[in-house]
């Protein structure tokens, strides 16, 4: 299971742990990812996306319909069709 969020694109990246000494070692920083149902009013019907805490908060302020049509003319890949 890929810690991808399906509507932003957000992905793990990496960085350093530094000690207090200012060692540096490798580690990873993961998105705040959920998996939220959604339901689709327009088209009747429940989607199960994996996303972001930030695109949680667009999607509350936008309706998921009109941020999934707003990705859609962008050319995003969502993996839900409308």
């Amino acid at each position: 299971m890929s810690r991808i969020c399906q509507l932003t694109g957000k992905r793990p990246i990496t960085g350093n742990n530094v000690s207090h000494s200012n060692r540096k070692t490798k580690r990873r920083f993961l998105p705040n990812l959920q998996k939220k149902r959604f339901f689709i009013p327009e088209t009747n019907e429940w989607v199960s996306i994996k996303v972001s805490a930030k695109a949680l908060r667009t999607v509350n302020k936008l309706g998921i319909f009109a941020y999934l049509k707003k990705l859609e003319r962008a050319g995003v890949d969502t993996g839900v069709k409308l």
